[in-house]
């Protein structure tokens, strides 16, 4: 699966490096369960059409600048998002361990994908992360009932055994994706998700695409999802609120913002000892339910991913059709 990834990848001009990268964020995010941000990104042709257009820069990695010395400002040159991300962090990895933290602010680059990408990336080398990019505006503010904020996700990684905590959460009720999902199935979306076009309450997912999303916990959802959208783009010097664009689409330039702060603990066994047995302590707490016991954040993404690294990955049979379509076409493409 991972060779007919890179293969679509390479065929439309990407070296094959930074088609190897971009497939690992695909094939990893669908070994997680997290299909949204899987192999469906490769199968709706958005990634393949933005390289078309131009939108997508194959093989650029960014353009990185220290502005300080624990500061790096990167213009991703319209590169892969994971590319561009990971040669980010691979320049401030060696910065954090040198003073104790190192931030890298990028923009003009592709969509980053599930965060939890990098986070796991970050804390499996013993450093701590907190991950954060912003979308175009998707949420509706608290009280509010027109899209003014992006979904604007949050990761956070920290090294631990037998797996880092790696916490990825957005900061809308659900996901775009999930509204979609609805609507393909003409299937009603529960009250309280989203708005429709004229900012009226609505359980018609087909109108909520046009509208907006309701933010996760109400007020406080909403004041995170608005401090992180400040704070990614005032550090980026990235585009903000309804001006961002590019990920979603093949239309326009992505011109969002993406900010990774990795930190270095000055005591890291200690630390991952230390976080490690409480992780412990939780997940051996009481549950509520005898068959359901107490979870971490990221637990169950583990699980998928050991399950899918001992039997495969499941695709259903219309989007493993889709793909050897997609692989076909793009052939076609290169000997024309």
């Amino acid at each position: 699966m991972s060779e007919l990834v890179e293969r679509v990848l390479v065929r439309h001009g990407v070296p094959p490096a930074h088609a190897q990268t971009q497939g690992r964020l695909f094939i990893g995010a669908q070994m997680r369960g997290t299909a949204s941000h899987g192999l469906l990104r490769l199968r709706l042709r958005r990634v393949v059409e933005r390289l078309q257009a131009g939108l997508a820069k194959a093989g650029e990695s960014g353009m990185q600048d220290w502005t300080a010395p624990g500061f790096l400002a990167v213009d991703g040159q319209r590169g892969l998002g994971p590319v561009v991300a990971l040669a980010a962090l691979d320049a401030v990895i060696p910065r954090a361990r040198q003073n104790g933290i190192a931030i890298a602010a990028i923009r003009n680059a592709n969509h980053l994908g599930a965060i939890a990408f990098y986070a796991d990336y970050v804390a499996r080398q013993g450093l701590t992360v907190i991950a954060l990019t912003i979308s175009e505006a998707l949420v509706h503010p608290y009280g509010g009932r027109r899209a003014m904020i992006g979904t604007n996700p949050i990761a956070i990684g920290v090294p631990a055994d037998p797996e880092p905590l790696v916490l990825d959460m957005a900061t809308s009720l659900v996901s775009m994706g999930k509204i979609h999902d609805h609507a393909n199935r003409a299937a009603p979306i529960p009250e309280g998700w989203a708005l429709d076009a004229a900012g009226n309450p609505t359980t018609d997912a087909a109108a909520a695409k046009d509208g907006a999303i309701a933010p996760f916990g109400g007020a406080k959802g909403y004041a995170l999802g608005l401090a992180f959208e400040v704070l990614v783009a005032s550090l980026a010097a990235s585009a903000i609120g309804t001006g961002v664009k590019g990920t979603l689409d093949s239309q326009h330039p992505s011109n969002k913002g993406d900010l990774f702060i990795v930190i270095a603990p000055p005591h890291a066994d200690a630390a991952k000892a230390l976080v490690t047995q409480y992780l412990t302590e939780v997940r051996a707490s009481p549950p509520m339910a005898a068959d359901r016991p107490v979870l971490i954040p990221g637990d169950r993404a583990h699980t998928a991913r050991d399950k899918a690294k001992a039997h495969g990955v499941y695709l259903d049979e219309g989007l493993w059709e889709d793909l050897l379509r997609l692989d076909a076409e793009s052939q076609k493409e290169e000997l024309t």
